[in-house]
């Protein structure tokens, strides 16, 4: 099976699952009290959903946690990542609803599938500045956007059979710093979790059941990192 059929794979065998949690998580923020709250939407893929996970393990739950317990009146609005998704795919099926949220705040992961697919380092750049570009016009203050790198699947039992050629960790690095750069010329917050990911090698712990994607013991990593950002932007 080549890399590329794994990516379609991955959807076709997980995206009820993925919707579910969707659904979860947009019906919570929906039917929650939000006016005197910080509305938070995070886009993404498999990373963001929590693919495998049910929502109170994924990051963006986590790290609400963590914020409300600095008093910050904060609620996931909607979670719309799908597994196996794009930044096309982004751009045509989670940004429309991601517009029609409202946010005051959001996060962005997303490329780990644009690279598994194929795309070009010229496409990516291009479509993530679409994304960059839609999502901040959307919030009321510009600078409420994390941008968080892409994991390196690569180090994983799983995702090592599908990096073949072992050029995964250098090609998902040079996406990574297409996301720095972006950010930089933006003066948004980029957190960089790609090293965090790479100690999924040597700790099964960090990985779960299916052998590729995080658990929550890794999720936790990710928030703990994400959230120093997360509140320096929401508290400026």
């Amino acid at each position: 099976m080549s890399v590329k059929k794994y990516s379609f794979g991955l959807i076709a065998l997980f995206i009820i699952a993925s919707s579910s949690v969707l659904l979860y998580i947009g019906s919570r923020g929906t039917n929650t009290q939000t006016s005197n709250q910080i509305r938070f939407v995070s886009l993404g893929d498999s990373y963001t959903i929590g693919q495998g996970l049910p929502s109170q393990d994924t990051w963006p739950v986590l790290l609400i946690e963590k914020l409300r317990a600095k008093e910050i009146k904060i609620v996931l609005v909607a979670n719309p990542s799908v597994t196996g998704w794009t930044t096309q795919d982004l751009i045509d099926r989670e940004l429309p609803i991601y517009d029609s949220s409202d946010p005051d705040f959001a996060t962005l992961l997303i490329g780990v599938n644009d690279w598994i697919q194929g795309v070009d380092e010229d496409t990516f750049r291009r479509n993530l500045r679409q994304i960059i570009d839609r999502m901040q016009k959307k919030l009321p203050n510009k600078n409420h956007l994390i941008l968080v790198t892409i994991p390196d699947f690569s180090v994983t039992a799983t995702g090592k059979i599908y990096d073949t050629k072992g050029k995964a960790s250098l090609g998902l690095k040079r996406f990574n710093d297409i996301i720095k750069e972006e950010g930089k010329l933006r003066n948004l917050p980029v957190v960089d979790i790609f090293p965090i990911t790479q100690e999924m090698k040597n700790d099964p712990s960090l990985v779960n059941p299916d052998g590729l994607h995080p658990s929550r013991s890794e999720y936790k990593l990710w928030t703990d990192k994400i959230f120093p950002a997360a509140l320096k932007t929401l508290q400026d």
